[in-house]
């Protein structure tokens, strides 16, 4: 029986999402169903071939090398001690703040968010480093792990963020451009989170006791501390801005920044090995996840299936918004069973072509997937950043953590929907670049 183009896409489609959705890496699955996908329309020799083709072709696209740069700038400030240094100073700082050392932890986070670009990482970072200080200080444990698994999320949308990185190859879009776009809702998403957390300790004290009081001059000692921070963002910030340099080019020169402090702080060659070799480790998956599913992606070029469904959806009479709402409850419901990065690579070769055949700015998109696809690091039963918290702090049930991130699940639904509404929020400062 011979099938049409568009009935081997859709075929194939229906194969990769049930695949993942059984727990089947998406590397292997992606990779797995566009060779097969291939073969089926262009024969043995052809699909393998033209299959063949794609780990160099992508491996060689400059756009990739963005990826190392950005791994090695965080596990180098990791093991440089700029998380500790940064959650000190925040900690002086915003102390004495209704539940200022949860206040802290969130900036904390979201200052080595500008240096990590892994949620999981930052994480587990803070896992260790925060919560037993809020413990400590009599903080309820669902509003400590709560919010070191909550403030890691911030580290998918701040650059250099991984997952806007791996986007803008997916989609063919400005890594710069998306970068910069990931700034100013970073930002006002920590702000939201402080917010959130400062009404939650003065409705009931008891679940974050007011710390100790630092002096001026202690807190003016750790003042030191952030300057790894501010000069990394103004780095990267300003270099990809002004067009003074690519990204790679950027995340080049943070990185030797951090590495010179790291001689500085005579961090040990031990650490420098494990760095290199967590970068080497961490860019070898991500670089095979992408080779898989752009294998995928050609694949579903050749049935034409992206094309079809955008233009079939257009052709309805349904209201842009609407298909933007069915997107967005798409992605909310995958993040419940399946990682951010494997969303991505699972639904954008058909939903971005889709949305932006809609009228939609594709760098706007691009923020708000990554919102979306944060807010499936928290929920239940599969939430990733919850569990790393769990593997740090086995004493914290999940369902604790889960009770903790709820409030901060619900402010994201509600940044989304206010993102939406405002795009400009997003846009306005790549609007020069």
């Amino acid at each position: 029986m011979n099938l049409a183009p568009l009935e081997i896409g859709a075929a194939g489609a229906l194969l990769l999402l049930m695949l993942g959705l059984l727990g089947m890496r998406i590397a292997y699955a992606s990779g797995l169903v566009g060779t097969l996908g291939l073969v089926v329309m262009l024969g043995w020799d052809g699909g393998l071939r033209t299959a063949g083709t794609v780990p160099y072709a992508k491996g060689t696209s400059y756009s990739l090398s963005v990826l190392p740069m950005f791994i090695l700038l965080g596990y180098l400030a990791h093991y440089a001690g700029i998380s500790h240094s940064v959650f000190e100073t925040c900690r002086r700082w915003l102390g004495r703040l209704p539940g200022g050392l949860a206040v802290a932890t969130i900036f904390a986070v979201a200052g080595f968010g500008a240096v990590s670009g892994s949620s999981a990482a930052a994480a587990a970072v803070f896992s260790r480093l925060a919560i037993p200080e809020m413990l400590r200080e009599k903080y309820s444990k669902a509003l400590a792990a709560g919010t070191v698994a909550a403030g890691s999320v911030l580290d998918s949308i701040i650059p250099p963020s991984t997952l806007l990185v791996v986007y803008a190859i997916i989609t063919e879009q400005s890594v710069s451009k998306l970068l910069i776009a990931g700034f100013a809702p970073g930002i006002f998403t920590a702000l939201v989170y402080a917010g959130i957390v400062m009404v939650m300790a003065l409705r009931n004290p008891k679940i974050a006791p007011r710390t100790r009081r630092y002096s001026l001059n202690e807190k003016v000692a750790s003042l030191p501390g952030l300057i790894p921070i501010v000069m990394i963002i103004a780095t990267i910030f300003t270099a990809m801005y002004f067009g003074w340099a690519t990204p790679t080019e950027a995340g080049a020169l943070a990185a030797s920044f951090v590495f010179l402090l790291a001689l500085i702080k005579r961090t040990k060659i031990r650490d420098f090995k494990d760095a290199l070799l967590d970068t080497a480790k961490l860019t070898v998956v991500i670089f095979t996840i992408v080779w898989s599913i752009m294998i995928f992606v050609l694949f579903l070029g050749y049935a034409d299936l992206p094309a079809f469904i955008a233009k079939w959806v257009q052709s309805m009479d349904i209201p842009p918004l609407a298909v933007l709402l069915v997107v967005y409850a798409l992605f909310l419901v995958l993040g419940m069973f399946i990682d951010a990065l494997g969303i991505m690579l699972l639904t954008l070769p058909i939903v971005f072509p889709l949305i932006t055949g809609l009228g939609y700015d594709p760098i706007w998109f691009g923020v708000i997937v990554v919102k979306l696809c944060g807010i499936g690091l928290l929920t239940p039963p599969f939430g990733l950043c919850c569990f790393v918290v769990n593997s740090v702090r086995p004493d914290i049930s999940l369902h604790t953590i889960f009770r903790g991130v709820m409030p901060f699940i619900m402010v994201d639904v509600v940044l989304v929907v206010f993102l939406t509404i405002f795009p400009e929020m997003i846009t306005f400062i790549v609007g020069g670049t």
